[in-house]
C-alpha cells in the first residue's frame, strides 16, 4: 500500500464517518435533552462524543501534507498514533461512563481500519481533495498578512471597519454562499485566476490551506477569511450575516457573475456606496 492511498483513504473515512455520525445525532428527537433541557439522554451520549473524537482524528491526519508524505511504515504508525491522541478541546475529560466508552468504540474503530487497510495488497481509494492543517507559525505569518494589505482589524473587515468602502469591496448577503451557486462562482474565478489553494482562517479552530475546488467562503460560527500567496484578494464571512470580497475576487464576481447584483447586502447604500 503507497502512502497517499493510505491517507486517501483514512481522510475519506473519516469525513464519511463524521457526516454519518452527526447526521444520527440530528434526528434524535427534542434535541437530544432531558425534559430538563440540560442533561443528554443516554442515546445523545452514544453519538456525540463519536463525531467530536472522528473530527479531532481527521485533524490530526490533516496535518500531514499530502504532498509530502513519509514513507507508508511511518505512516501506518502516525495513523495510529491519530487515532490513540487526537485530541481537541472537545473531546477533553470530564466524560461519565456512557460517553468514555463511546469515544474509545470509536478510536478502536478507526485504529482496526488502518490495520485492515495495511493488510491488503490491493487497496484503492478514491482521491480527496487537497487539505492540510497550518502550522501555528503559519497561521500567524498569514494573520499578520491580511493585517498588512487589507486592514483586518481585531478580527473584523468589511462592513464592519468603516462608513466607506474601498473601490474594490463588494459585500453580499450571507445567503449568496448558501442557496444558488454563489460558492460556484467564488471557485470559477479563482480557478480562472490561476489559484489552485486557498488558505482558509478561522476565528477559532484550525486554520488550513485548501484546495480551490472545496473552499467555501461562509459563516459556520467561527468566523472565515480566505486569501492565498498573492495576497491580492480577499474573502470574509462574519456573524452580522454578510460576506466580503476584496481585490481580484470582487472584481472578477462583479464583471462575471450575472446574478451577483440580487445578493448585494442591503446596508451597502446605507454606508455611502452606491
Amino acid at each position: 500500500m503507497d502512502p497517499t492511498t493510505l491517507h486517501w483513504a483514512s481522510r475519506r473515512y473519516l469525513m464519511t464517518r463524521y457526516e454519518e455520525l452527526h447526521s444520527e445525532y440530528g434526528r434524535l428527537p427534542d434535541g437530544s435533552c432531558r425534559a430538563d433541557g440540560y442533561h443528554y439522554t443516554t442515546e445523545a451520549k452514544r453519538i456525540f462524543p463519536r463525531y467530536d473524537v472522528v473530527e479531532a482524528m481527521l485533524m490530526e491526519v490533516e496535518r500531514l501534507d499530502p504532498d509530502r508524505l513519509p514513507a507508508v511504515d511511518v505512516l501506518v504508525s502516525m495513523m495510529l498514533a491519530a487515532a490513540d491522541g487526537g485530541d481537541s478541546p472537545l473531546t477533553e475529560p470530564p466524560y461519565d461512563e456512557v460517553e468514555a466508552q463511546a469515544a474509545a468504540d470509536e478510536r478502536r474503530l478507526f485504529a482496526a481500519k488502518v490495520q485492515h487497510w495495511t493488510a491488503q495488497a490491493d487497496v484503492r481509494a478514491d482521491p480527496v481533495p487537497y487539505r492540510r492543517v497550518l502550522t501555528r507559525e503559519e497561521s500567524s505569518a498569514w494573520r499578520t498578512s491580511l493585517q498588512r494589505r487589507w486592514g483586518v482589524q481585531s478580527g473584523g473587515w468589511h462592513p464592519m471597519l468603516s462608513a466607506a468602502f474601498p473601490h474594490d469591496v463588494l459585500v453580499l448577503t450571507e445567503e449568496s454562499m448558501w442557496q444558488g451557486d454563489g460558492v460556484d462562482q467564488v471557485r470559477r474565478v479563482l480557478r480562472e485566476l490561476g489559484r489552485p489553494r486557498v488558505v482558509e482562517l478561522r476565528e477559532y479552530g484550525a486554520d488550513y490551506l485548501l484546495d480551490v475546488e472545496i473552499v467555501a467562503p461562509r459563516y459556520t460560527g467561527p468566523e472565515g477569511y480566505w486569501t492565498d500567496e498573492q495576497h491580492d484578494w480577499i474573502a470574509y464571512a462574519s456573524h452580522e450575516g454578510t460576506v466580503a470580497f476584496g481585490g481580484v475576487l470582487s472584481a472578477g464576481l462583479v464583471a462575471t457573475w450575472p446574478g451577483v447584483d440580487r445578493w448585494r447586502w442591503p446596508g451597502w447604500q446605507a454606508f455611502g456606496n452606491r
